[in-house]
C-alpha cells in the first residue's frame, strides 16, 4: 500500500474509526435488498421512513412477489422513480421466490442476474450480509475518490477496481462508511466545508480553489 494511502486510512479510521454501520434500517437480507434499490437517488434517511411501513405490510419476498403494481408504486412514491423501481422490485422478488427458495443468493453474477439489482446493490448485500469485502462506489465515494487521487474514472464499475488495487482488502466495505460519514458532514458536493476537512493536504479541489485565491 502507498504511503500516502495508509496515511489517509489511518486519518479516516481516527475520525470515524473501523465500526461496520448500515445506515439502511433491515432485519433480513431481502429487506436490505430492497432498501438498497430504493436509496437509488434517494436519501436513506428517505427510505428508513418508507421502509418502516412497507416492512410491515409486506413480510416477506412473497408479498411483494405477489404486490399490485400500482399499490406497490404509492407504498414506495416518496422515494423517487417508483415506476421502475416497483417493477424491479416486484420482478426481483419473483426470482427470489422461483430461483433461490425466498433466500437472497451470494455471489456477484447471481445477484446481479436480479431484476434492478447492479454491483453497486450487490456489493451492499456481499459486504453486509455476507462479509464478504466488497468496493460499494455510491456517489459520495465516486466523487471524494477523484479528489483524493485513488481514480480518474467516471464509470463506477471502473471506479470499483481502481480502489480494489489501491486500498487494502480490510478497507473495501470500510472505506465506503467512512466516506459516506465524511461526505454527509464535511466533503458536500456543493460548498464542502474544506476549512474543516482533516484530508486537505491530500485533496485536488483544495489545492486548485487555493491556486485561484
Amino acid at each position: 500500500m502507498k504511503k500516502r494511502t495508509k496515511e489517509i486510512l489511518d486519518k479516516l479510521d481516527q475520525v470515524y474509526t473501523r465500526e461496520y454501520k448500515c445506515y439502511l434500517n433491515h432485519e433480513t437480507p431481502w429487506q436490505l435488498l430492497i432498501a438498497t434499490m430504493l436509496s437509488a437517488q434517494c436519501t436513506d434517511a428517505r427510505v428508513n421512513v418508507v421502509t418502516k411501513d412497507l416492512f410491515q405490510k409486506y413480510k416477506s419476498p412473497e408479498d411483494f412477489a405477489n404486490a399490485d403494481l400500482k399499490e406497490l408504486e404509492q407504498d414506495i412514491r416518496s422515494t423517487g422513480f417508483y415506476h421502475n423501481k416497483a417493477k424491479n422490485i416486484i420482478a426481483c422478488c419473483r426470482d427470489l421466490v422461483e430461483k433461490y427458495d425466498s433466500q437472497v443468493p451470494e455471489s456477484l453474477e447471481e445477484l446481479t442476474s436480479l431484476a434492478g439489482v447492479g454491483r453497486k446493490t450487490a456489493n451492499v448485500i456481499r459486504g453486509n450480509i455476507f462479509h464478504e469485502p466488497s468496493v460499494v462506489v455510491d456517489t459520495h465515494v465516486k466523487r471524494i475518490s477523484k479528489k483524493l487521487g485513488f481514480t480518474k474514472e467516471e464509470d463506477p464499475e471502473k471506479i470499483e477496481y481502481d480502489l480494489m488495487k489501491e486500498l487494502p482488502r480490510d478497507h473495501w466495505i470500510l472505506y465506503n462508511i467512512q466516506i459516506i460519514t465524511f461526505g454527509r458532514e464535511i466533503c458536500f458536493a456543493r460548498n464542502p466545508k474544506c476549512e474543516e476537512c482533516f484530508l486537505t493536504e491530500y485533496c485536488s479541489y483544495y489545492k486548485e480553489r487555493q491556486k485561484k485565491k
